[in-house]
């Protein structure tokens, strides 16, 4: 009777501790929230030339001195539908403070693009990353978008949200950086 208790007891702990990693899994900041910071893992931005959807070439070191949120994201993407108009808000509230928002479509065509940043009135450089693995797996590699660098005035590649963050989340990043 003891051994099923226990082998019952060990069980319902291994459940348990199963489902406790798997609600932590993607609420990293959250960890942040309550103190606990894992160690910090800074590496130099990778540098790119890509080009918007009119076709003017942007390189991150045309930036230098700002800080740059860089968002990989797509027009089918609803958490990315959710993001946007907040980079959107952020771009023009902080361009005098020297934040430069920069959203990288990952597999769209220019035209799509076009017409999504119309509907959601994007005023902020809208990339093409239309075959573009290289320049993604220079970041990632990416596993889902939406993905949000934060690099540094320095060009450090300093933050990242994977998936969906909050509204307050970015906040508090863009206040940290600038």
């Amino acid at each position: 009777m003891n051994s099923i208790k226990y082998y019952f007891c060990l069980l319902v702990f291994l459940v348990l501790q199963t489902l406790a990693v798997s609600q932590v899994a993607g609420h990293e900041d959250s960890f942040i929230k309550m103190g606990v910071v894992a160690p910090k893992i800074e590496k130099r931005a990778p540098d790119f030339t890509l080009e918007t959807t009119t076709g003017k070439k942007l390189s991150l070191k045309d930036f230098k001195g700002k800080v740059v949120l860089l968002n990989f994201w797509a027009t089918w993407c609803g958490p990315c539908k959710i993001e946007i108009p907040w980079f959107v808000e952020f771009a023009e509230q902080h361009k005098d403070d020297g934040l430069v928002v920069l959203g990288l479509s990952v597999d769209d065509t220019p035209a799509k693009i076009q017409a999504f940043a119309k509907e959601y009135n994007v005023t902020y450089p809208m990339l093409v990353g239309l075959d573009r693995e290289d320049f993604q797996e220079s970041y990632g590699p990416i596993w889902g978008i939406p993905m949000t660098f934060f690099i540094d005035r320095e060009g450090t590649l300093c933050r990242t949200h994977a998936g969906i963050a909050t509204r307050e989340e970015f906040e508090k990043d863009i206040a940290d950086l600038l």
